[in-house]
């Protein structure tokens, strides 16, 4: 939804809050300057194991959610919500209506038991879901531990670069390549390859392999180059992949950075990254500007006590929001701004600027960016925070599912 389809200050967004154990699920929307906040009835908890709850993948514009079977994959579209459905963590499939949902497998071993058996965990992949018409497509076994995602496509600048979804394995030390052009039903959410990120100089008596110590998270496609950009932590720097060979074809030191922004547009990396050791009573966050046409690092950021955690850009590009936690010892959170709402400049590129500082009240869920304004979901509040998207100054707390739960999502419906 964006402004051009609805008045300036209208949204109609989802609101999930939760305690990791259950939750939550309501509609909020605004019209006219009248506001409406609508709680979906809950039914009580399922009482299966972890991985036979049912998985929440959506919420439609009348208020039913949208649930996955994790067992028989039937959708179902129902009025209430189970208060242990699971929040499915998500990524958006750019230029399409799938959305791809990474499952990090159980705490032991990694692996989803239930689909993948003992060989690894997986990704889920399903078709309109916020809406009555969502529809299962499949699962694909992937690598071990926490994953993300990032999905390649032509450009002008890159015509022959293929559509393709890269999934990182961050326990596995690999990144999982799928065919994600339906174009090419033969490769169409099939798994074509697995990229070892291994540097046996790097391991433990050199050994080369999986698993490994490469520890991916941080992995971004730029339009620009046509080229993969995926952060090894556990080596301190940047493997550069062409996605139409999956080979590497160069390393970069990138230490001190904890994962990858992909600016709109292609040509800047921001490297996330946190200071917890120069001072025993301060945290202090770091952005890294790298220009991917130059391989340099142009421009840093110091940013005392803050820590990041979540990452938008709003729609036309020109700004980045970063939302804040707690990291670090007693005495280190103790100073830390943990409900902090950075607005930082991207017109500005290569150099930073940040534009404001705001203050929530507690940490923000997420954001979601909806007729010229930004909404926050701010769970430990039980509100939805809505700040001017010009002005970038709040102009209204709104109640969302009325109680306090420490972790809250907001997304845009329609």
């Amino acid at each position: 939804m964006t402004q051009s389809a609805e008045k300036k200050g209208d949204f109609v967004v989802g609101y999930y809050a939760g305690n990791r154990a259950t939750g939550a699920l309501a509609v909020v929307s605004r019209k006219s300057g009248k506001t409406e906040t609508q709680v979906l009835p809950t039914t009580p908890e399922s009482g299966f194991e972890a991985e036979y709850k049912p998985i929440f993948v959506g919420l439609t514009r009348d208020q039913r959610a949208v649930l996955l079977d994790p067992a028989s994959k039937k959708i179902n579209v129902q009025a209430n919500f189970p208060a242990d459905a699971f929040p499915a963590h998500i990524y958006e499939d750019p230029g399409s209506t799938r959305r791809w949902f990474m499952n990090d497998g159980d705490k032991q071993t990694g692996n989803d038991r239930l689909n993948c058996g003992d060989a690894g965990s997986s990704v889920t992949i399903i078709d309109a879901v916020d809406s009555a018409d969502a529809s299962y497509l499949k699962t694909v076994c992937v690598g071990r531990g926490h994953h993300q995602a990032a999905y390649t496509f032509p450009t002008t600048r890159a015509p022959e670069v293929p559509r393709r979804a890269y999934i990182s394995n961050l326990k596995d030390g690999t990144l999982s390549v799928i065919g994600n052009d339906p174009a090419q039903p033969a490769d169409f959410l099939r798994l074509l390859d697995t990229i070892d990120l291994c540097e046996a100089d790097k391991e433990e008596g050199g050994k080369s392999g999986v698993p490994n110590n490469s520890f991916p998270h941080g992995l971004v496609y730029s339009p620009h180059t046509g080229r993969l950009y995926n952060l090894n932590n556990g080596y301190g720097n940047i493997a550069v992949i062409d996605p139409r060979t999956n080979k590497i074809e160069s390393r970069l030191g990138f230490k001190g950075n904890s994962n990858l922004f992909m600016v709109p547009g292609g040509r800047y990396i921001i490297g996330r990254g946190a200071d917890r050791k120069s001072d025993p009573a301060h945290v202090v966050a770091t952005l890294t500007v790298l220009d991917l046409e130059s391989m340099q690092i142009v421009d840093r950021m110091a940013l005392p006590d803050i820590y990041v955690s979540k990452y938008y850009f709003n729609p036309t590009g020109t700004r980045l929001y970063l939302t804040t936690g707690s990291s670090g010892s007693p005495e280190q959170q103790a100073n830390l701004k943990a409900d902090a709402l950075l607005v930082i400049d991207l017109t500005t590129l290569p150099k930073l600027v940040l534009r404001r500082e705001l203050r929530l009240g507690s940490p923000s869920g997420s954001l979601a960016f909806a007729g010229g304004v930004v909404l926050s979901s701010n769970g430990e509040n039980g509100a939805l925070v809505v700040i001017d998207a010009e002005s970038d100054e709040i102009v209204e707390r709104i109640a969302a599912v009325g109680q306090p739960l420490p972790h809250s999502r907001v997304w845009t419906l329609g």
